[in-house]
């Protein structure tokens, strides 16, 4: 009964984590306009604070029930999100969806050696990375712009940082309580950059248009990853998650109109292959 239940559990938690990749994959895909009208910093910033002022107001969190410590660990997260979301944003102008997508997902790789690096499931590790490779690399070689490559990486370290605290907030915090106050924070942290590519006011374009794409991301994708992380270890999770950069790659392709090579398809069978290893080995664990 009880390996029953981890299996339920784990997939579950798969099924959730598809979800939030396939939401954070459109969103991306889907900004692409309002960016050029309005400016990059400015939509991820119109994005965060309708993700904080909707999730403050369904969720209505009281901060008096928790002590410092959980307080301080929910701005630290919201300093993460900012970060990732930020630099991940600006990357994409420089840089194929796929591509920076591929990249940042070193940060998610960094998480799961922690957890898996004297284990056998090092091998679905190795899987994802050869992935990702794929997906990087074509006949010409390293074809990165290095400005876009930097945010990229930054957005990476963003991303494992997110994951860590992600699950220390779903363990200190009832419901979305914490993800609410963690999105105050990186909405606050990406006021000052939105406001200066806004020339310093708010269109009414920008408002209407970051509504939607707040609940596609990062609203949605946060609140189901949260409820995954409750349900996987933060290793088994990183790996998991390494189905974004085909799923990234295939958005590109069908939105944005970015070609998918054969090379770039074996990339995106490869890391869906490693996800589906890494959940279903971790349920046995």
């Amino acid at each position: 009964m009880g390996a029953s239940s981890s299996r339920s559990q784990a997939g579950l938690a798969a099924l959730m984590a598809v979800g939030s990749m396939t939401s954070v994959q459109l969103g991306a895909a889907l900004a692409k306009p309002t960016m050029d009208a309005y400016g990059t910093l400015a939509t991820t910033w119109g994005r965060l604070a309708w993700a904080a002022i909707l999730l403050m107001a369904i969720v209505r969190p009281d901060p008096r029930r928790y002590g410092r410590k959980e307080i301080l660990a929910a701005l630290a997260l919201g300093a993460a999100i900012a970060c990732m979301t930020l630099f991940f944003y600006v990357a994409i102008t420089r840089v194929p969806l796929g591509l920076v997508v591929a990249i940042e997902f070193l940060g998610p790789l960094g998480v799961a050696t922690l957890g898996f690096a004297r284990s056998w499931r090092i091998i679905w590790l190795f899987i994802a990375l050869a992935g990702v490779l794929c997906l990087v690399l074509d006949t010409t070689g390293w074809s990165v712009d290095p400005l876009g490559f930097a945010f990229a990486i930054l957005a990476g370290v963003g991303w494992g940082t997110y994951i860590l605290l992600m699950k220390h907030i779903g363990a200190a915090f009832k419901g979305l309580d914490g993800l609410a106050i963690s999105f105050v924070s990186a909405a606050l942290i990406a006021t000052p950059f939105g406001l200066y590519e806004a020339g310093f006011h708010l269109p009414g374009g920008l408002v209407l248009h970051t509504i939607g794409l707040a609940v596609l991301t990062p609203l949605l994708p946060y609140a189901l990853e949260m409820a995954a992380l409750r349900r996987l270890p933060s290793a088994t999770f990183g790996i998991l998650m390494s189905a974004e950069p085909g799923i990234g790659a295939l958005a590109g392709f069908l939105i944005l109109l970015e070609p998918l090579s054969m090379q770039q398809i074996l990339g995106i069978a490869l890391v869906i292959a490693a996800s589906v290893g890494a959940v279903l080995s971790g349920a046995q664990h």
